[in-house]
């Protein structure tokens, strides 16, 4: 018997040219416009299927509810005898605090009601501050030392409780544990205000700027935003062709907030402080430990102006390759994009990505759908909620956001399914055609779901290291790799095929696609070196002058486009929160997933049988293992590279 959803599918799909009829149920579910089930008689069963959170007062509930188990499980943990149990208590009450956290940080920035972003951001800061005392809590460390501190009963672990025991300690030290009781609460008081200033500057760093009228061309306040006598701009408007339009938005968006500056540079300013006070040389220092890169040492015609190179250098591929998105957005309906993804992995790893219907309550717009990922033989593996399509006050930005890490529960003698969401900004299907992607947001689509698949394929133990909770600098691998894949002619040919016709995406497209990707090839690997650097510097020790001075130093030494006087890029640089002293890692990522595409997918991207080698040497162990043990032993080319990355990349200037 159809639904009421299927019946929509197919009235809309009729509405082509009915030489196409093999979308499968998620090609056709994406393609399609949501129509959810009306059931009067469905209770709101809460976002996620979480009955508090029907309404925003739900999060006071539910964080509530979290620090009344947190107390408990705390008191397990200081009690019980050192061993396993040790080390399943600690997972124990940090899956407890993430469930809440994770969710809270999401719906505090992604969730269309006001209401529900303030409480969700509440409860951030809240759990927040609750982890911050955890990470000092002498009673709690000193009952993980108990089993570290002992040789035999160290023995006794598995390798994956080894290391999940050491990470859990390595928490406790890069936040003080080792201090008298009067710097421990001074560093408590850093991390709470830590969490204040970098919630502050994400917000800030993606408003708008704006501009009187009067202040711009007439003929072009069009371009932009309008707010009673004053022009809003909100972004670069890189794609404009208009070079004066460009200008002007680079020069106001990017024009100093002196409140954000002031934000940035306390931030700078508590971080290093924080770093000195639990014994580190810099926030540099102490951020690196732990990763692949492990020390500070080893990373650090017309004039062209900074606003053209985005501009040029894609009219550069456009005119030289005839790779104008307008002729291959046809063949990329989000629907053939996201079979595509479903061939590849039921191919790769024996996956599929089956569509559910959401209950009353668990999502939080109406175009957000959910699917399913279930293995051939495994059963299901978890959920990933696809939030794809532009809203007002929606962040303009692709993102991965883990709602609830897998692990296994003892308590239950169940797997917990991990939970994510995947963030887009696409445009919404319309009467007459399915929503259509330009190669890049294809592409980005790619991108995102290889860090779904790492969340869903990563089947680890402990809810500590699920996923995508592994080094930063190794995080980024899946979903590069996950970018060759999006442009190899084998898979594309398996899904990309024009909307209304039925005819495949040509080869010769894709292999000009393809080349066009080597334009100004290095001068975009140029400007992530720039980044990199600038965010080693400004993480490592004071330099006494301002971040815009160290900004304009680092531009004229690592990049060849020239500083523009009255801009503050910085400020709009919001990965200096998540990725403080780690911007490097997309470099050292790309490396590394350049080696496995060549070790394993050049010659065959669709082989089942190296993806399962992946998936079982990689993306299953999440963070439970070494980063650099999952690349040791590689040929030396390669790991020439890697390194090469590394020591480029970072490598610090001296003044």
């Amino acid at each position: 018997m159809y639904t009421f959803a299927h019946i929509a599918i197919f009235s809309f799909l009729y509405s082509f040219r009915r030489n196409v009829t093999t979308w499968s149920p998620v090609g056709a579910a994406f393609n399609a416009k949501t129509h959810r089930r009306l059931n009067l008689f469905e209770k709101n069963g809460g976002l996620f299927g979480v009955p508090e959170l029907s309404c925003p007062a739900g999060f006071d509930v539910a964080t509530k509810n979290t620090l009344k188990k947190t107390e408990r499980l705390l008191e397990k943990a200081c009690s019980c005898s050192p061993g396993i149990e040790t080390v399943e208590s600690f997972d124990q009450l940090s899956n407890g605090l993430c469930k809440v956290a994770d969710l809270a940080d999401f719906v505090k920035v992604a969730h269309p009601d006001p209401e529900f972003r303030k409480a969700a951001e509440k409860t951030c800061i809240e759990i927040g501050t609750v982890v911050e005392k955890l990470n000092t809590n002498v009673e709690l460390c000193q009952s993980l030392k108990k089993l570290l501190d002992s040789p035999d009963l160290v023995a006794q672990l598995d390798p994956d409780t080894r290391r999940v025991a050491e990470l859990f300690m390595f928490d406790f030290e890069i936040s003080g544990i080792h201090l008298d009781d009067k710097l421990r609460k001074e560093a408590v008081a850093l991390h709470v205000k830590l969490l204040d200033l970098s919630n502050e500057f994400l917000v800030s760093s993606h408003m708008p700027n704006r501009i009187a009228r009067s202040a711009i061309p007439e003929h072009l306040h069009v371009q932009f935003a309008s707010e009673g006598s004053f022009i809003q701009v909100g972004g670069l408007h890189a794609d404009s062709p208009d070079d004066l339009v460009r200008e002007i938005a680079y020069r106001i968006y990017l024009y100093p907030n002196a409140d954000l500056m002031e934000c940035l540079e306390e931030l700078l300013k508590c971080r290093y402080k924080l770093a000195k006070l639990v014994g580190y040389e810099s926030y540099g220092h102490r951020a690196l430990k732990g990763t692949m890169a492990k020390t500070h040492s080893d990373v650090t015609i017309q004039e062209l102006m900074p606003w053209d190179h985005p501009f040029l250098s894609g009219l550069v591929r456009a005119e030289r390759y005839n790779i104008e998105p307008s002729l291959y957005s046809p063949y990329l309906s989000l629907g053939a994009c996201m079979e595509g993804l479903n061939n590849l992995f039921s191919q790769l790893y024996g996956v599929s990505l089956m569509s559910e219907q959401p209950s009353a309550g668990e999502v939080w717009s109406e175009d957000v759908r959910k699917l399913a990922v279930v293995h051939d033989t495994e059963g299901l593996l978890g959920y990933i909620y696809c939030d794809f399509f532009h809203r007002p006050n929606k962040p303009h930005q692709d993102c991965h956001f883990t709602i609830q890490g897998g692990r296994w529960c003892q308590e239950t003698g169940q797997y917990q399914h991990p939970v994510v969401v995947l963030m887009l900004s696409l445009p919404h299907p319309t009467k007459s055609a399915p929503t259509l992607l330009t190669p890049g947001m294809m592409e980005n689509l790619f991108h995102e779901m290889g860090h779904a698949m790492h969340s869903m394929l990563g089947r680890t133990r402990y809810q500590h290291v699920t996923g995508t909770r592994c080094a930063t600098d190794f995080a980024e691998v899946p979903s590069i790799l996950m970018e060759y894949f999006a442009t190899d002619y084998r898979v594309i040919s398996q899904f990309a095929r024009h909307y209304e016709t039925g005819q495949p995406l040509p080869e010769s497209m894709v292999a000009r696609l393809c080349e066009s990707k080597k334009v100004c090839g290095a001068a975009d690997t140029q400007l992530q070196i720039f980044y990199a650097v600038l965010d080693q510097i400004y993480h490592g020790k004071p330099q006494n002058c301002s971040t815009t001075d160290i900004l304009k130093e680092m531009q004229q030494k690592f990049y060849s486009l020239p500083y523009t006087p009255n801009t503050a890029w910085q400020l709009r640089f919001s990965h200096l929160i998540g990725y403080g002293a780690k911007y490097y890692s997309y470099l050292m990522s790309r490396a590394v997933a350049s080696m496995v595409w060549k070790q394993c997918f050049v010659q065959d991207p669709l082989n089942r049988d190296m993806g399962e080698r992946y998936r079982r040497e990689m993306l299953a162990h999440g963070g439970s293992k070494e980063p650099m043990l999952m690349v040791e032993g590689k040929p030396p080319s390669e790991m020439f590279v890697i390194t090469f990355v590394l020591l480029v990349i970072c490598t610090r200037p001296k003044f």
